[in-house]
């Protein structure tokens, strides 16, 4: 007998909410548009045994996730991006801060640009995340 294996993948879809928390303690919504997908890759197989019996390997998105695996992407998500060609870094950071400087604006919360850049950029994770990263590790997971 011959043993084989058929790859099968499982998802982590994560969405992305960019938040500023005002002096006030209120939450002003800034991009609720990003997001990104993970996969965890897994084999089920038919190993060298005379009867056939089949061993399965359970993938776990879990086992490829960790809280710090998460944040990096999710301030990666959030921006600022790679620059494009004929473009520097710089340039577009600068664009980046003074766009999401102008949507506060948009709704009267008036804030510099470099100001906006200086300050902290927490990344929250829901219960939910947590509670999977978590129960992988054997604990509650903290950001």
């Amino acid at each position: 007998m011959f043993g084989m294996t058929l790859p099968t993948l499982l998802r982590c879809r994560c969405r992305r909410l960019h938040e500023a928390v005002l002096a006030d303690g209120r939450r002003v919504l800034l991009l609720d548009d990003r997001g990104w997908s993970s996969a965890a890759l897994t084999a089920f197989g038919v190993p060298d045994v005379p009867n056939g019996e089949c061993w399965r390997e359970k993938a776990d998105i879990w086992a490829v996730t960790s809280v710090e695996d998460i944040e990096e992407t999710a301030r990666v998500v959030v921006g600022p991006d790679e620059p494009l060609q004929g473009r520097s870094q710089e340039e577009i950071e600068a664009n980046h801060w003074a766009y999401l400087a102008g949507l506060l604006r948009q709704q009267r919360i008036v804030v510099d640009a470099l100001e906006l850049k200086r300050l902290p950029h927490d990344v929250v994770l829901s219960e939910r995340l947590l509670a999977g990263v978590g129960h992988r590790h054997g604990g509650t997971a903290s950001s």
